[in-house]
């Protein structure tokens, strides 16, 4: 039976593929075109519908040459992308991209059109036309126009950064909605339920490594109390697990020992980060845009403060959700089965804001709309974790106490402004010039 670990890396690259879903729709264009073919045997077609054997294969060979251009284009398209993202957002930004459905219907259209009017142009034939399938494909090849319209109107809206930073901030706190309604579906105990780790009787090792991509937290728990013991996941999602590093503890004095092989398959191991169980890497993508933007390279700094503020809505959505350093999971009599660590509030607000803080330092929007977007959190988020947003301020006051010597562009960079540069908020005055004017 296949592990949960495989269905879970197998549902990855079905959701990230970009052929699954256009040979599907070849398949399904080749059924309808014989489909076609059976149905105008049996139903009449009026006298005005009907194609001379000439018009018919003329007219389905220029659908079957457009719907190969088509797809070309859409491919090049694709490059596009792939070029834009790798070169001004962020390589990580592709793992989302690849579930595009609107590129994969408009592919699976093309894809199926072709099949289908290639399956009826075999029927053509002195006295044998498929006059109905004639039809239904030219009206295949008016909806694929429109869906190209609609994908070319899709990608020309969208490649814009702060687009991207919107579908992925999207993505992140449903993500981070999702991953707290799972949890609900376990008995979730208070992280003192299970006070410490102490020595564990028994340890499963990554074989291969890769990223911790994610968990099945229902069957650890199950398993544990088959077991009678406790497993404690010894990395959280995100983290990369190095080849022969713990993976798994097992704690107590289990009844019988453990299949490591088969609790290793319930925690799922891959070449890099997903967003499925990982609210983090989706801020880790959005922080990734604005850096690449305040590089010298690309030195945008207003486009770093609108990515801003998407980090802003994705960390005042963090700020009011229920996180905790570890989740302790019980089974139905409330006995603690499974440990999984957890991300506290002080590690997203420490990736929303470090590195924008030290790349974009220099540039006076950024440190204003930084300040904003602290400040905000300050009357934003609950008062036990306003601490941590004090630290970071006095960090950033002590960047730009470094950055600028000069007291007056200092305290321009230490207003605070939802706007970076020009949102109202009060600036010093000038300091007199001297000389003649």
């Amino acid at each position: 039976m296949p592990t949960w670990s495989f269905r879970f890396q197998l549902g990855q690259y079905v959701r990230t593929s970009l052929w699954i879903l256009p040979v599907l729709g070849l398949a399904l264009g080749a059924l309808l075109g014989e489909g076609a073919l059976a149905l105008d045997d049996m139903v009449g077609i009026p006298t005005g519908w009907r194609y001379t054997a000439t018009t018919a294969t003329g007219v389905l060979t220029a659908i079957v040459g457009a719907m190969v251009a088509l797809l070309g284009f859409v491919v090049t398209i694709g490059v596009l992308v792939v070029q834009q993202a790798t070169g001004t957002l962020s390589p990580r930004y592709m793992r989302l991209w690849y579930r595009n459905r609107l590129q994969k219907a408009v592919l699976s259209l093309f894809a199926g059109t072709f099949a289908f009017a290639f399956t009826l142009l075999r029927r053509i034939g002195p006295g044998t036309v498929p006059d109905l399938g004639v039809t239904l494909a030219g009206l295949a090849v008016a909806v694929s126009l429109v869906m190209l319209l609609v994908y070319l109107n899709r990608f020309v809206h969208d490649l814009r950064p702060v687009a991207i930073a919107d579908r992925v901030r999207r993505t992140g706190l449903r993500v981070l909605g999702t991953s707290l309604q799972a949890q609900g579906r376990c008995t979730l105990l208070d992280e003192a339920a299970h006070p410490g780790h102490g020595t564990p009787a028994d340890v499963v090792r990554s074989t291969d490594g890769g990223a911790l991509q994610g968990m099945d937290v229902g069957g650890l728990t199950r398993a544990a109390a088959r077991h009678d013991c406790v497993l404690v996941v010894a990395h959280r999602v995100g983290d990369f697990v190095p080849p022969g590093a713990v993976l798994i503890e097992v704690h107590g004095a289990p009844r019988t020992p453990p299949d490591a092989r088969g609790l290793a398959g319930l925690v799922a191991l891959g070449a890099e980060r997903t967003v499925e169980q990982d609210p983090a890497f989706a801020l880790r993508v959005l922080v990734d845009i604005a850096a690449r933007a305040l590089s010298s390279a690309v030195n945008d700094p207003t486009t770093a403060v609108q990515v801003l503020n998407h980090v802003d809505a994705f960390l005042h959505a963090v700020g009011r959700s229920e996180l905790r350093g570890r989740h302790v999971f019980g089974d139905a009599d409330g006995v603690p089965r499974a440990v999984v660590p957890g991300r506290s509030w002080e590690e997203y607000l420490e990736l929303g804001v470090t590195e924008v803080r030290e790349y974009g330092v220099g540039s006076l929007q950024v440190c204003r709309r930084l300040r904003a977007l602290l400040e905000g959190l300050l009357s934003g988020v609950p008062a036990e974790r306003r601490p941590a947003v004090r630290r970071q301020l006095t960090l950033l006051d002590a960047a730009v106490e470094r950055e600028f010597p000069d007291a007056f562009r200092r305290s321009l960079a230490r207003a605070a402004d939802r706007q970076g540069i020009g949102g109202g908020s009060p600036s010093p005055a000038a300091p007199p010039r001297h000389g003649p004017r």
